[in-house]
């Protein structure tokens, strides 16, 4: 069940242990990754899902995107850490996540860049949804607020980004409702947190932006 309460407000602090190996040089992106993943976080950055504001999260940056290296591979490519203001990002700016291990809470990567803060959150949705290829984490305060009305799958409140206990909210999910179906979740304990994804780039980004319509014709 959800509990309700305070979201926490803390974005862009790591919070697991990052064994990151720093490459100084950008890591061999392949060219139908580093396309989509790139051109959908522009889009997702010019509707301001994600992005870098003085008024918002304390000024730090906020959200991110990832895609699945092959079909049921554990590693990852993502956006790195602190990335959020700019526009447009290149094959600097995204890491390799090799291995996560959510029961000791540790995230193995390499790259020119330490890997997204919630890193450990996309490694739980590729765990435990083996189709999925592409992870899409934004920053909706629209979306986010109506995820109740919606009736969109939703992590508690005492469940903090990038952790463990995120991890395990997120197998719930999968298991005991429709998050497979519907491909977006509202993280009611991360400020405005709403993750989607998919098979593809396109279905991870048409899930998303099909809800965030719902919920501005639906509105008050």
């Amino acid at each position: 069940m959800v509990t309700h309460g305070a979201p926490r407000h803390d974005e862009g602090v790591i919070k697991f242990t990052a064994d990151h190996v720093a490459t100084g040089i950008p890591l061999p992106v392949p060219p139908d990754v580093l396309g989509p993943l790139t051109g959908w976080r522009t889009i997702l950055w010019d509707l301001g899902l994600i992005g870098q504001a003085p008024a918002r999260y304390g000024g730090a940056g906020f959200g991110n995107v990832s895609a699945r290296v092959s079909a049921g591979a554990a590693a990852f490519w993502v956006t790195g850490t602190q990335t959020g203001g700019r526009r447009v990002l290149g094959d600097t700016d995204v890491a390799l996540v090799e291995k996560h291990d959510v029961r000791r809470n540790r995230v193995a990567s390499r790259g020119p860049v330490p890997p997204s803060s919630e890193s450990m959150t996309h490694g739980a949705i590729y765990e435990h949804g083996r189709h999925v290829r592409w992870v899409f984490h934004v920053h909706s305060p629209v979306l986010w607020k109506a995820a109740a009305r919606l009736e969109l799958p939703r992590t508690p409140v005492d469940a903090p980004y990038g952790t463990p206990e995120m991890a395990a909210e997120v197998d719930r999910l999968f298991r005991d409702g429709p998050l497979r179906r519907l491909r977006v979740l509202s993280m009611d304990g991360h400020e405005d947190g709403i993750v989607s994804f998919g098979t593809t780039a396109e279905e991870a980004g048409t899930a998303l932006l099909a809800q965030l319509a719902r919920a501005l014709s639906t509105g008050n």
